[in-house]
């Protein structure tokens, strides 16, 4: 069995807590384009390429314009949860985003919402790319330089707001 990985974290951490006999383990750079390259020495295997619904079409394009042979697997389907619609329901220091359909999610919950003195984090490019895009302010974005993970992300801005507030 082949695992192909799209950073080198995903394949150390599969690395620690798979059993590693007879696994060969592959990983691109940061992104699927990088790990294409790698996939295309494999061509003629049969590829699982597990994705969320709504996924990214770039990654079934990438490997229909290669001719590589896959099966997608949906791991988890994103939804709109609704919240209720009364302001004085919404008491929220910080909304912390994950995907582009949080966005979504959040205008679909709140239409005329305000941002005003609430926070709003993203993780990763798109999703930040999205809260912009609705207009809203980006307060805290991850991964970064200094912070690679959300959880280091949260932790830097708390302490600087808090030695700012004082």
């Amino acid at each position: 069995m082949k695992y192909f990985c799209i950073t080198e974290n995903v394949a150390f951490y599969l690395q620690k807590y798979i059993v590693y006999r007879k696994r060969k383990i592959f990983h691109g750079k940061a992104k699927f384009q990088d790990l294409i390259d790698v996939i295309i020495k494999h061509r003629d295997d049969n590829f699982f390429v597990p994705l969320s619904e709504p996924h990214n079409a770039e990654i079934p394009d990438l490997l229909d314009k290669n001719n590589i042979k896959y099966t997608i697997g949906t791991l988890y389907k994103t939804i709109s949860s609704h919240f209720s619609n009364n302001p004085k329901d919404f008491d929220y220091d910080i909304l912390v985003f994950y995907s582009p359909s949080g966005i979504k999610s959040l205008k679909e919950n709140f239409p005329d919402f305000v941002q005003g003195d609430v926070k709003i984090a993203a993780f990763g490019p798109t999703t930040a790319s999205a809260v912009e895009q609705e207009g809203l302010r980006l307060d805290i974005n991850a991964p970064n330089p200094k912070a690679p993970s959300m959880t280091m992300a949260l932790d830097i801005f708390l302490k600087e707001y808090n030695k700012s507030s004082r």
